[in-house]
């Protein structure tokens, strides 16, 4: 089992090497207000910093190209499917972040600059605004399908291979969610000319 696990953690945990959790600081001349109901900071298995590490600026930069869909000329019918995965994938932000917090890590994109499988970069979304109609329809359809598969595939790996319950949960409904949406594109690939 465990085998397994090292086995299924590898790849994603190769692709993310340089993780790391940040230092606290403390600042003794200010007091600081008693909060009534601190998070839990629980540390971070290094598949399941891995994890959250990657998929928030993978979501980040998916909503960056969701929102240039918005003002297309293209497809009605793409650019609500646009707009409602953005919604999705801002929601997805909203779990990821306090997740992020709870492991003692970072809210930076500890992967700026990276060019990974499945994630939208600075130079895709500057392709993306020198299009419009069916172009970025088209352009859009392709690079959320990237997105969407590989973000699947790692939330998929954190889902056998993670320790944190509350990790993996979200992973589950990630996977869940990608598979849906994959399932949508076929009638949108269709409908961007």
């Amino acid at each position: 089992m465990k085998a397994a696990r090292t086995t299924a953690a590898l790849p994603l945990l190769l692709l993310l090497a340089g993780c790391a959790a940040p230092a606290e600081s403390e600042h003794p001349a200010r007091p600081s207000p008693a909060p009534s109901a601190p998070p839990l900071r629980v540390p971070a298995d290094p598949t399941d910093a891995a994890w959250v590490q990657l998929m928030t600026p993978m979501n980040e930069q998916a909503v960056a190209l969701l929102t240039l869909a918005a003002n297309s000329t293209g497809d009605p019918r793409v650019r609500s499917w646009a707009a409602g995965l953005r919604i999705a994938q801002n929601d997805e932000l909203a779990r990821l972040r306090p997740l992020l917090s709870r492991m003692g890590l970072p809210d930076t994109n500890v992967h700026e600059g990276h060019d990974m499988p499945g994630m939208v970069t600075e130079r895709d979304l500057e392709r993306a605004r020198t299009l419009d109609g069916g172009a970025l329809d088209r352009f859009l359809v392709a690079q959320i399908r990237d997105h969407l598969s590989q973000s699947a595939q790692v939330s998929r790996s954190e889902t056998q291979a993670g320790t944190r319950p509350d990790a993996r949960r979200l992973a589950a409904a990630l996977v869940s969610a990608r598979r849906a949406e994959l399932d949508r594109l076929p009638g949108l690939s269709k409908s961007a000319p």
